[in-house]
């Protein structure tokens, strides 16, 4: 656990920011290792399957995963005021909540996947395989849940390194996995599947037998009935904005699936492999942003509003000069990064189109996220929904639409660097008006 009221606010948030960027790499290494054995040995329409399914799982556990990140901020104001009771309380809520959430999804998910998918106009050879898939990982859905929910619960209080080991652990396992099912066993996309299914189960365990074991305000109690509604308003009040924001993103990306889909398989395996490394690329700016958020919360229950400034500064700096270098290193390499995932030309030479233009414009991604995080973390969080809502579907997707007729398949890269700059300056005018300074739950600033 660590107190961010005290110290050096650049060295805080960095020491803070590196475990959850190494984390995050583990993590995405489920999705990267996936499209990469299914697109070398299953071929162009199996990467393009679970490429599809991506959006939609993302669409549709992000409005619950929202409510833990609010539980999240709720812990670190709690936590950084020293009401450890509250602490607990909020934990021992969140964890009931996301329990029958996981099960809601998980049956919600299964049964209306391939309707879901239908929407989205895949080609013939696409969908089968992407039916497949999404309908095993939503079985999954209540180990992904949990996971979450505990390491949002270690963020809030400062804790951001145990659920990287753990992470670590499970990507391992899941490499392995993926090629025993898909290689040795011949399950094809559905081996994939069932890889991320058990590695999230294996990083679960892991993460509630240490907590159980080592935790000191934190502990994951099943049988106690710990439900506290008016902690679980404070969360929604904090993490609806969040999730509705996530779900944005995710009916925004399918919506832009949709659009990729008309140009065909060659184009959708293009945008699956550019996108797995656009993940890697966007890490830095959303856990910096994340640590921005923990510190903020701490500090605002505090008072001490000449130190949230100052993390601000200093997260800015960090992410944009960590996203340049990423992200031209990137650009430089484009075509044998796409080429990791597939040898076909033509999906090399559209992952590299992709690649090239949405990377070139990173940086304002990177400060539209980083005073996101730092309203988030303030307890504003429904000036980030907003900004994702404009820049997404008021900017992003009709640009999209419009520009894919005019340009061809190239109209739909452009379109994300231009919803981008909007949305970067609705969250910079909020953050300079001030209003942020009274939604703290915990202190009330004038």
């Amino acid at each position: 656990m660590k107190d961010f009221t005290t110290g050096n606010e650049t060295r805080l948030i960095l020491n803070f920011a590196i475990p959850m960027i190494l984390g995050n790499v583990f993590m995405q290494l489920y999705q990267f290792v996936d499209s990469i054995i299914v697109g070398q040995y299953l071929g162009k329409e199996a990467l393009a399957a679970v490429g599809a399914s991506t959006p939609v799982i993302f669409m549709i556990i992000s409005l619950i995963m929202g409510i833990g990140v609010g539980a999240s901020v709720v812990v670190s104001q709690y936590f950084g005021a020293k009401e450890y009771e509250k602490v607990r309380a909020t934990c021992d809520t969140i964890f009931v909540f996301l329990f029958v959430a996981g099960v809601a999804v998980t049956v919600l998910g299964t049964l209306f996947s391939r309707n879901i998918l239908a929407l989205m106009g895949l080609p013939d050879d696409v969908l089968p395989h992407a039916t497949e898939y999404l309908r095993i990982y939503f079985l999954g859905s209540i180990l992904l849940f949990g996971y979450n929910a505990v390491s949002a619960m270690l963020r809030g209080v400062g804790d951001s390194k145990t659920p990287l080991y753990f992470l670590i652990v499970a990507s391992v396992l899941n490499v392995g996995l993926d090629l025993f099912f898909i290689l040795v066993l011949d399950w094809g996309v559905a081996g994939a599947a069932w890889a991320t299914i058990i590695s999230q189960g294996m990083s679960f365990l892991l993460c509630v037998v240490y907590v159980n074991w080592k935790g000191e305000v934190i502990r994951v109690r099943f049988s106690r009935k710990g439900f506290d509604w008016a902690i679980f308003r404070q969360c929604v009040r904090l993490g609806l904005p969040t999730g509705l924001q996530q779900m944005f993103v995710g009916a925004g990306n399918t919506a832009m699936m949709s659009i990729v889909s008309g140009f065909g398989t060659n184009v959708i395996a293009a945008y699956t492999a550019a996108s797995r490394i656009d993940m890697f690329a966007s890490l830095p700016i959303m856990n910096f942003s994340g640590a921005l958020t923990s510190f903020v919360g701490q500090n605002i229950s505090v008072g001490r509003f000449d130190r949230i400034k100052a993390g601000l500064r200093s997260t800015l700096l960090m992410s944009v000069a960590c996203c340049v270098f990423i992200n031209l290193s990137i650009i430089v390499f484009a075509r044998p990064l796409i080429g990791i995932f597939t040898s076909d030309p033509a999906v090399i030479d559209y992952g590299r189109q992709t690649l090239i233009i949405m990377n070139s414009f990173y940086f304002i991604f990177a400060v539209m996220f980083t005073f996101n995080g730092a309203l988030r973390g303030a307890g504003a969080a429904v000036v980030p929904m907003l900004t994702t809502l404009l820049s997404l579907w008021i900017i992003r997707v009709p640009a999209a639409a419009i520009f894919s007729r005019w340009f061809g398949e190239v109209g739909i890269w452009w379109a994300v660097p231009v919803g981008w700059f909007p949305g970067a300056l609705c969250a910079i005018g909020y953050y300079l008006s001030g209003r942020w300074k009274n939604k703290s739950v915990v202190f009330k600033g004038d």
